[in-house]
């Protein structure tokens, strides 16, 4: 491994840690507070996730106007940004499936891995089901929907 890859994976590792601290930290990995903050029906919902998500704005955004200064990343030869920028059915039926998904479990993917630290059965299992369904997207939708 050459000491670029190594410098990669080292930022990855510790980015992907501070991205885990923060879901913890926020209480986004415990599926009651999720549905508290998604269940504004009841009569008992629970605001406090706003401001998670409010700090997520004000970290993101200074971020992409950063990176659409910049010609390329400072760790890799090009920006991998997603190709296809139109808004159609299988978009739409994603976020569904997803916001459905993220209601029902109180999980959505990546409080959820950070989530298995607690060593619940239930959090191995949503992060096996989340899994096996990527899994199937990637190879056999491809073949249903050409």
């Amino acid at each position: 491994m050459n000491r670029q890859s190594f410098t990669r994976l080292l930022v990855a590792l510790l980015a992907g840690a501070i991205f885990g601290f923060g879901p913890s930290l926020s209480g986004m990995i415990d599926p009651a507070r999720i549905t508290g903050f998604l269940d504004i029906a009841s009569g008992r919902w629970d605001p406090s996730l706003l401001f998670v998500l409010g700090g997520a704005v004000l970290v993101a955004v200074p971020g992409i106007m950063l990176q659409r200064r910049m010609a390329k990343p400072v760790l890799d030869a090009r920006f991998h940004l997603p190709e296809k920028t139109a808004i159609d059915a299988r978009l739409l039926a994603g976020s569904a499936i997803f916001g459905i998904g993220w209601g029902l479990a109180g999980f959505c993917p990546g409080p959820a891995v950070s989530a298995l630290s607690t060593g619940l059965a239930p959090v191995a299992l949503f992060v096996c089901a989340m899994v096996a369904g990527m899994i199937l997207h990637d190879r056999v939708l491809p073949r249903l929907l050409p």
